[in-house]
C-alpha cells in the first residue's frame, strides 16, 4: 500500500502541490476570523447546575462582570484642584466614544462608559410630592471653587450612607470610580481599543495629580486576552527559531532547515485555520496550538529526512530514496502521530468546554502534520539536486557509536542498578502525587509583580475585592422580594457577610429602600434604615414610582428584584481567594445563609463569576483523571493492534507511566497545582512518551525475526538502532517545549517545563529500563502472540520493490550546480 502512496505522490507533484496550496489558502482566510476569548471560565460545563443557575441570574439582572474601577488612597485628592480634576476625569470618561468600523464601510462613535460613580459623580434622591416620586439630584453639580467649599460638598457626600465603603472608605483614606462600561462593547475585538483610551485618559489624569490603580474584570479580561495574543507570536516565533537551531545541528544544511520550516510553517496556517474553521476562539489553551504544531512538526520531517538520507548512501538513487522513505517511515509516522492524537483525542470527552476545543483541534493538528510532512517532503527534495556528502555526514558521528555501545553495556550489565533507581523514583513519586492540589485564582498565573496583580492586590486591601460574587434569593412567590419579612432577613444576611474580610460592602433592596427613606427623612444620616409598617402608606409609593427611572428616579428596586418581585439579589464582590479558601467561604457561608432563609419558604443560591470560576477548577481534578484514564485506553488498544500481546502492552506501559508519576511529584513538591494549563501536561506528554516505546518495539521485533528469535541479540541490535533517533527527537521535543518557559503565565511556565522533563525521562526510561525488562523476562514478555506476524508490519527492510517503473524528471545541470 505505502509504495502505491509513493508513487501518486511522485507522480502527481503539481496537483498536489496546487491542491496544497488552495487549501493553505483557503486556511489562511479561515485564519483571520479567529478571535480572542475576553472571558473568564469556559471549563465549568454548560449543564452543570452552577452554570445554569449563573446564566438564569444574568438573563434576569444582566452581566455581573461590567464594572471597571480606578482607585487611589492618595489623602491629597480632597485638595481642591486634584478633586476637580478628578471631578472632570469622571466627565470626561463618561463622554468618551470609540470609532467602529461596521464592516460594510461605515464607521461610527460608541461610548465606551454607559455610567460613573465615584465622590465627585454620585447621586441623591429628592422628594417630588406632586408626583410622588424620588428624582435623581447629582450631589456635585459643578467644581467647587473653594476648599471650604470642597470640604463642604464632601461632607454632603459622606452623610450618604449608601456609598460608604463602596466609593470611598475612611479607614484607609482610599477612593474608587466605578466604570460601567459597554458590556457589548467590552465582549468584542474593539475592546481593546476602547481600553487604551480610557487608560490614556487616566494616565494623563496620573501624571498630573495622584497615582491611580486599575483593576475590574474588563479590564483584567482584556489585557489577559492581550497577553495571550501576544505569547502565541513569541512561542511560535521561539519554537520556530529552536526547531531550526536543531534541524540545523542535525543536518548541517540551511536548505533542509528552510524547507522543513516552510512544512510546518503550512500546518501551523492549517491549525490556525481549523479554529476559525470551527469557529472557536483563542484561549490560553488553544494558544498553545500553533507552537505545538511546530514542535510536533519538526520531529515527522526529522524521520522522513533522515531515512531519505539512509536510503540514498545505500544506493545512490534519489528517486528510490524517496519512494523507500515513504514506503518505510510512512506508517511508522503514521502511527506516532495518530498516537499522538489519541493523547490528545482523551480532552474531546472531558467536561470542560475549553479542554474540549483544544483537544479537538489538537488532535487535526496531529494528524495534519503527518499528511503535511508526507506529501511535501518528497515533492520538495525530489525537485532539489542530490544530496552531498555534507548533508548525510550526521549520520557517521563518532559520539554516536561510543554511546550506543555504552548503553548496550549498561543494559546488558547493570540492570540491578537501573532497577533500584527506577525504584527510588516511583516511591518519592508516589509520595508526591498526594501533595498535589487542584487550586487555582482568576489572575494566578501572572508574577506577584505584575500591574494586574499589584493593583488587585490594591482594592483586596482598601475595598476587600473586585471580583463578583451574587448571592440569588428566591421568595417562591409573587412580591415575596419586597415583604417586611424578607427585607430583615436580607439585612440579617448583609450583617452576616460583614463578618467575612474577604468580601466588600454589599448592595440589595434593603439598602434601595434605606436609601428611600433617608431621602423622604431630607436626607437625615439616622433615617437610613428600613420603613416601619405604618410609613409604608407615604413612603412606599416613592420608592416604587413610576416614570422614567433613568433619569428622574423611578422605581428604585429595579436593580434588585425581577418583574415579578419574586427574585431578589445581594451583590457584592470578593477577593481573589484562590478555589481552596473560597471553597471553604462557600460552604461556611452556605448554611448560615440558610438558616436565615428557610428551605420551605426561600431558595438561595450563590453565583456570579466568581462561583462559576471555583466550579469550573473543581471540574480539572476528574477532567485530569477522565482524560489520562481515555487516553491509557486508546493507546492501549493502539498497542494491542500493533503487537498482538497482552503482556507487551502491560511491558509498553510501565516506561511510559513512570515519567507521568514524576511529573505529578514534581507538581506535588514544588506546589504547581492542577489548572486548565498544567492538566494537558498528563496527556500530552503521555502520548508522545509512548511514540519512543512503538519504534522500539516494532524495531525489536523485526530484530527477533531477522536473528532467529534470539531475544538478547534483538534487544542489543534495537537499541542500536532505535536509540539515536529517540534520542535526536526527545532532543528537539525537550527543546521545544521549554520556550513556554518564556511566557508570563505560571501555569503555561509549568507546562512547558512539566512537559519536556517528562519527555526527557521518558526518553532514559525507553532507553535503559525498557530493553532491560525485556531481557530480565526473556520468554515471558516475547510471546507467541508478540511473535505472531503483527496486521501492520512498521518496519520490513528486507522486503526490497521493484523501483524501475517509478521516475521523476531528473533537476537540471542549471539546478543540480
Amino acid at each position: 500500500m505505502w509504495f502505491t502512496i509513493s508513487r501518486i505522490i511522485l507522480r502527481n507533484r503539481v496537483i498536489i502541490i496546487a491542491l496544497l496550496t488552495l487549501i493553505t489558502a483557503f486556511m489562511a482566510w479561515e485564519a483571520r476570523t479567529v478571535k480572542l476569548h475576553y472571558k473568564f471560565g469556559g471549563i465549568l460545563p454548560t449543564k452543570d447546575s452552577a452554570y445554569i443557575a449563573y446564566q438564569n441570574f444574568i438573563e434576569t439582572f444582566a452581566e455581573d462582570g461590567n464594572v471597571m474601577v480606578l482607585g487611589t488612597n492618595d489623602k491629597t485628592l480632597y485638595n481642591l484642584n486634584n478633586f476637580n480634576a478628578w471631578y472632570d476625569l469622571g466627565e470626561d470618561l463618561k463622554a468618551l466614544t470609540v470609532e467602529i468600523d461596521s464592516g460594510d464601510g461605515r464607521k461610527f462613535q460608541v461610548q465606551i462608559v454607559d455610567s460613573v460613580f465615584s465622590v465627585a459623580n454620585i447621586y441623591r434622591l429628592k422628594r417630588d410630592d406632586e408626583k410622588r416620586r424620588f428624582i435623581l439630584d447629582k450631589v456635585i453639580k459643578e467644581k467647587p471653587v473653594t476648599q471650604e467649599g470642597l470640604d463642604t460638598l464632601i461632607r454632603n457626600v459622606k452623610s450618604l450612607p449608601f456609598y460608604d465603603e463602596l466609593l470611598y472608605n475612611d479607614n484607609n483614606n482610599s477612593s474608587m470610580m466605578l466604570l460601567f462600561v459597554n458590556n457589548k462593547l467590552f465582549s468584542s475585538e474593539h475592546r481593546v481599543k476602547a481600553l487604551n483610551l480610557v487608560k490614556d485618559r487616566v494616565e494623563l489624569f496620573s501624571q498630573k495629580h495622584i497615582k491611580i490603580h486599575y483593576s475590574g474584570l474588563p479590564f483584567i479580561r482584556t489585557l489577559v486576552a492581550q497577553k495571550t495574543k501576544s505569547e502565541i507570536s513569541l512561542f511560535s516565533i521561539l519554537a520556530g527559531v529552536v526547531s531550526a537551531v536543531s534541524l540545523f545541528w542535525f543536518f548541517r544544511s540551511l536548505q533542509v532547515t528552510l524547507y522543513s520550516m516552510l512544512i510546518v510553517g503550512v500546518c501551523v496556517i492549517w491549525g490556525v485555520g481549523t479554529i476559525g474553521l470551527f469557529g472557536y476562539k483563542i484561549t490560553a489553551v488553544m494558544g498553545l496550538i500553533p507552537p505545538l504544531i511546530i514542535v510536533l512538526g519538526i520531529p515527522n520531517c526529522v524521520f522522513l529526512i533522515n531515512e531519505y538520507h539512509l536510503e540514498y548512501i545505500v544506493h545512490k538513487n534519489k528517486v528510490k530514496a524517496l519512494a523507500r522513505m515513504i514506503t518505510k517511515i510512512g506508517l511508522a509516522n503514521f502511527l506516532t502521530n495518530f498516537n499522538t492524537a489519541v493523547g490528545f483525542a482523551a480532552f474531546i470527552f472531558v467536561s470542560s468546554p475549553v479542554l474540549r476545543e483544544f483537544g479537538v483541534i489538537s488532535t487535526i493538528a496531529s494528524m495534519v502534520v503527518f499528511l503535511v510532512s508526507l506529501l511535501l517532503i518528497p515533492i520538495i527534495f525530489s525537485y532539489l539536486a542530490d544530496p552531498q556528502p555534507k548533508h548525510t555526514s550526521h549520520l557517521e558521528k563518532r559520539w554516536i557509536t561510543l554511546w550506543t555501545e555504552r548503553l548496550v553495556y549498561i543494559v546488558n550489565h547493570k540492570r540491578p542498578a537501573i532497577y533500584i533507581t527506577t525504584i527510588a523514583i516511583c516511591i518519592l513519586g508516589v509520595i508526591g502525587l498526594f501533595k498535589i492540589k487542584s487550586t487555582g485564582y482568576m489572575v494566578d498565573d501572572l508574577p506577584q509583580n505584575d500591574p494586574i496583580l499589584v493593583d488587585l492586590k490594591f482594592f483586596e486591601k482598601n475595598f476587600n475585592g473586585v471580583m463578583p460574587f451574587e448571592i440569588l434569593i428566591d421568595t417562591k412567590k409573587k412580591n415575596g422580594a419586597t415583604k417586611d419579612n424578607t427585607l430583615r432577613k436580607i439585612e440579617k444576611a448583609q450583617e452576616l457577610l460583614k463578618e467575612y474580610p474577604a468580601i466588600s460592602k454589599s448592595l440589595s433592596i434593603v439598602d434601595a429602600v434605606k436609601f428611600g427613606r433617608q431621602a423622604f427623612y431630607n436626607g437625615d444620616p439616622a433615617e437610613y434604615k428600613l420603613i416601619q409598617s405604618e410609613e409604608k402608606s407615604f413612603i412606599g409609593p416613592y420608592i416604587t414610582g413610576t416614570g422614567n427611572s433613568a433619569k428622574k428616579g423611578g422605581n428604585l428596586l429595579k436593580a434588585f428584584v425581577d418583574k415579578d418581585k419574586q427574585k431578589t439579589r445581594i451583590t457584592t464582590h470578593i477577593a481573589d481567594l484562590g478555589t481552596v479558601k473560597l471553597n471553604t467561604l462557600i460552604e461556611e457561608l452556605k448554611p448560615r445563609l440558610d438558616s436565615i432563609f428557610p428551605a420551605d419558604k426561600y431558595t438561595v443560591t450563590l453565583t456570579g463569576t466568581s462561583v462559576v470560576f471555583l466550579e469550573g477548577t473543581n471540574y480539572l481534578i476528574s477532567d485530569l483523571v477522565e482524560s489520562v484514564v481515555l487516553a491509557i485506553v486508546g493507546i492501549a488498544l493502539l498497542m494491542a493492534f500493533l503487537f498482538s500481546s497482552f503482556r507487551m502492552i502491560m511491558v509498553s506501559f510501565i516506561p511510559n507511566f513512570i515519567p507521568l508519576i514524576l511529573t505529578a511529584a514534581i507538581m506535588g513538591y514544588w506546589g504547581i497545582t492542577i489548572k486548565p494549563s498544567t492538566i494537558l501536561v498528563f496527556g500530552i506528554a503521555f502520548g508522545i512518551a509512548i511514540d519512543n516505546t512503538i519504534h522500539y518495539l516494532a524495531k525489536y521485533r523485526y530484530e527477533l525475526k531477522r536473528n532467529g528469535w534470539n531475544i538478547g541479540l534483538a534487544v542489543d541490535e534495537a537499541l542500536r538502532d532505535a536509540w539515536v533517533s529517540i534520542f535526536y527527537t526527545s532532543v528537539i521535543l525537550f527543546f521545544g517545549f521549554s520556550v513556554f518557559a518564556a511566557s508570563e503565565f505560571g501555569g503555561t511556565i509549568a507546562l512547558g517545563i512539566l512537559t519536556a522533563t517528562t519527555i526527557v525521562v521518558a526518553m532514559f526510561t525507553n532507553i535503559f529500563l525498557l530493553p532491560a525488562i525485556l531481557l530480565s523476562l526473556d520468554r515471558a514478555a516475547t510471546t507467541k502472540a508478540f511473535r505472531a506476524e503483527p496486521l501492520l508490519v512498521i518496519y520490513d527492510e528486507e522486503d526490497d520493490i521493484d523501483y524501475k517503473g517509478l521516475e521523476v524528471e531528473k533537476p537540471s545541470k542549471k539546478t543540480e550546480e
